[in-house]
């Protein structure tokens, strides 16, 4: 008796589970037809391709934004003086000897040199002063750092133009340097406010167990400086030289301010001006000028990007 009790529990059981199975793959969703699933992986790679469309199609739009005005310049400059900035945009006939007369202007070798000594000596100054100050800020720990580091955002923040007038009188009156680059290039052999914060930024991603294996072994600040976080720093070295380079090639202001009584010590950027007349400007020769005074840049920046991009990209805001 007991045994038929446990065979019908059984059987009983049994066919429980099998209707629960059954009821539950009537519940599931039968699976998608094959037409049904390309039609869907169609449809996503449509939508995959006008989104690469969309998206290049911005940053082709953004790139010609930003290039003609460069291809503008380049086309007038090689233009004839009756055709510049008309409404013809293609030149008649390609005047390239308005770039040997640009050349050719007198002072214009004396500009270039000058723009030289003034670009290449203000960086290698700036760049030499400001790393000692960054690493002194990163690296030591002593009362008072973060208030210096708060001087140097306030005077990375001020504008020349609030204490150009003592700045003049000092340089002008008292020194006698009025109608030279050197009030100019001077300054920057006391550090730049900007390359100190840039370096500085840098230098705290710099694990502190380098400098410190490096003092365990004997070496000074000057030489744990030099031989262990220089050759670490060189993007972020990099990116700061262009910075100023670009800077001081660009400046306009402080050749007005400093050499503008003195056409032999102009730069390139304040010689411009020259180009323009009283009455008359030679578009033509004017932005042939611009050309040659934008290509070192273009050119020097093509070949350091990389450099640039990665001090940049690697200089992170930490502190």
């Amino acid at each position: 008796m007991t045994t038929d009790t446990s065979s019908y529990s059984t059987g009983s059981a049994g066919s429980a589970g099998s209707a629960a199975s059954t009821a539950s793959s009537a519940n599931k969703a039968p699976p998608p037809a094959g037409g049904a699933g390309r039609t869907a992986e169609r449809a996503a790679r449509r939508r995959a391709a006008l989104h690469w469309v969309a998206v290049h199609s911005l940053a082709i739009a953004a790139a010609l934004f930003f290039v003609l005005p460069f291809v503008f310049v380049l086309l007038t400059a090689v233009m004839s003086d009756d055709q510049a900035l008309t409404r013809e945009l293609w030149p008649h006939t390609w005047q390239w000897g308005n770039f040997v007369e640009v050349w050719q202007t007198p002072g214009f070798l004396t500009w270039w040199r000058n723009t030289l000594l003034y670009a290449g000596l203000g960086t290698v100054l700036a760049v030499g002063s400001s790393l000692p100050v960054a690493y002194a800020l990163a690296k030591f720990r002593f009362r008072g750092r973060n208030v210096m580091m708060m001087v140097v955002i306030a005077a990375m923040m001020l504008p020349p133009q609030v204490v150009i007038v003592p700045m003049y009188l000092f340089w002008a009156k008292q020194l006698d340097l009025a109608g030279t680059l050197w009030p100019l290039i001077i300054p920057f052999a006391f550090g730049n406010a900007f390359s100190i914060f840039l370096l500085r930024q840098f230098l705290l991603t710099i694990p502190r167990e380098y400098t410190e294996a490096a003092r365990i072994d004997g070496c000074g600040e000057f030489t744990t400086l030099l031989r262990v976080v220089l050759p670490m720093a060189k993007p972020a070295v990099a990116a700061t030289a262009l910075f100023h380079f670009f800077y001081c090639w660009n400046d306009y202001f402080g050749p007005q301010i400093y050499a503008s009584e003195n056409p032999g010590a102009w730069t390139l950027s304040y010689g411009l001006e020259s180009f323009k007349g009283a009455h008359q400007t030679d578009w033509n020769l004017t932005m042939a000028a611009t050309v040659l005074v934008m290509a070192p840049v273009i050119i020097l920046f093509f070949f350091a990007q990389k450099a640039f991009v990665e001090g940049v990209t690697l200089t992170g805001v930490k502190g």
